[in-house]
């Protein structure tokens, strides 16, 4: 027995040192084929504990070293980098995720999750275990030698939310089906009805001519992304804005001057009014430099190219760091003051007419170009709307009487507080406009 236990210590030796022998080789040959500066990697897992504990930090810290383009070895896979009455308290999070669960489900299937408790939570911990799971690491990803295991056990999670997903989207489809169905027996085939997301989907999909062909699981996928997109990152946008206007009360009292010139107190803010609410405009463009909801855009070379003179190769992985971009000194004067008069002002190079939806690289909170965020518009009607509607309507209190909120960034996919953001609101007005 202890012969069997000798040769496998000698075979993970040799292994070891054979793994470190070709590493060398390659970094050589690496060097030779004029590929981006990289830091000192380690065999097996290259780079990865250089990235820790959050990535979009870590990838920061390293350009200020290796320069804008780093190639780094993810494991086995090659990257580069780019950079009502006072009331009790309410964790505005959690709040405001209902909120966007609510008004994306309205537009997918014509209801709000709050019409039923039990589904409004199944849909909540569903979007919320997605991203959990989106956001961790998976070694199988990076590391060859266990592409094929499940080491983390995250196929067997991601099974389970599938399924918990599948039994939902079915259930919502086949409601959907039978309402359609009953129309069509009363001769109303849906002509002149206001038609939600899934009803126009299942309009190609039953549509035989259409060109577009789409079946049940391409619905299902679909969906499934509008509501991961849709949800978390509208709620976490609103949420860092409010604690950078709490913690800058000179800031929240310009954008309630406004909406009060704008709008008054004898009616709620409308999507309609926001065209005339310029400085509100400004305040969620600042929050987005600052705290971007996609810290990290991930791309990946579908062939050889040449950036700043250096060789990258085909499937090697991008990592554009919007984070970084939205912090670098060369592209905003002091870059970690959260300033929104910077989009007003003529006087700094124009910085009032940037806008976020990708036309101007120094400023990428959606991403550009093809790949850039289909819902942009959408997200910032839903953001400056609610954002609005909270500052005209509520004076926010910490929790426990601190006068300021804490800024720190919990490690995921999207960028999320560190610790829940828990507030008392206290209504501004009296009597409270109509809804």
């Amino acid at each position: 027995m202890a012969d069997y236990y000798q040769d496998y210590i000698l075979l993970f030796i040799t292994c070891l040192v054979s793994t470190i022998v070709v590493r060398a080789i390659l970094s050589r040959k690496r060097n030779k084929s004029n590929r981006p500066p990289s830091p000192q990697a380690l065999p097996i897992i290259g780079h990865l504990h250089l990235l820790s504990p959050i990535p979009h930090q870590a990838l920061h810290k390293l350009s200020t070293r290796y320069g804008p383009i780093m190639h780094l070895f993810l494991g086995s896979v090659p990257s580069a980098c780019s950079q009502e009455r006072e009331g009790g308290a309410i964790d505005v999070g959690r709040e405001l995720l209902t909120l966007s669960n609510n008004v994306v489900s309205r537009m997918i299937m014509s209801q709000t999750c709050s019409e039923d408790d039990s589904e409004a939570e199944e849909v909540r911990k569903l979007v919320q275990d997605t991203v959990l799971l989106i956001g961790k690491f998976n070694v199988s990803d990076f590391v060859c030698f266990f592409k094929n295991w499940d080491v983390q056990g995250f196929g067997k999670r991601l099974k389970e939310i599938r399924d918990r997903f599948d039994t939902m989207m079915e259930r919502a489809i086949k409601e959907h089906q039978e309402e359609r169905k009953k129309r069509k027996e009363v001769g109303n085939g849906g002509d002149g009805q206001i038609k939600d997301l899934l009803d126009v989907l299942l309009d190609i999909h039953e549509n035989e001519n259409s060109d577009i062909k789409l079946t049940k699981e391409n619905i299902k996928a679909f969906i499934l992304d509008v509501f991961m997109a849709g949800t978390d990152t509208a709620a976490s946008t609103i949420v860092w804005a409010l604690a950078e206007l709490i913690n800058h009360p000179d800031v929240m009292e310009r954008a309630r001057e406004e909406i009060d010139a704008v709008i008054g107190s004898g009616r709620l803010v409308e999507e309609s009014d926001l065209v005339n609410l310029s400085y509100l405009q400004a305040i969620v463009k600042e929050t987005l430099r600052i705290h971007p909801t996609g810290p990290l855009i991930v791309r990946e070379s579908s062939e050889s190219c040449t950036i700043w003179g250096y060789e990258i190769p085909p499937k090697t992985q991008l990592f554009v760091n919007v984070w970084a971009i939205g912090r670098d000194p060369k592209h905003w004067e002091n870059p970690l003051e959260f300033r929104p008069e910077r989009f007003l002002s003529e006087e700094e190079n124009g910085k009032s007419q940037l806008d976020v939806r990708g036309q101007y690289f120094h400023l990428i909170p959606f991403g550009s170009g093809r790949r850039g965020c289909p819902g942009t518009s959408l997200a910032l009607q839903v953001v400056q709307t609610n954002l609005a509607a909270m500052i005209q309507c509520f004076e926010w209190k910490v929790k426990g009487g601190n006068e300021t909120v804490d800024m720190e960034e919990k490690p995921g996919i999207t960028l999320s507080r560190a610790h829940p953001l828990v507030c008392v609101p206290v209504p501004r007005l009296n009597p409270f406009p109509p809804l």
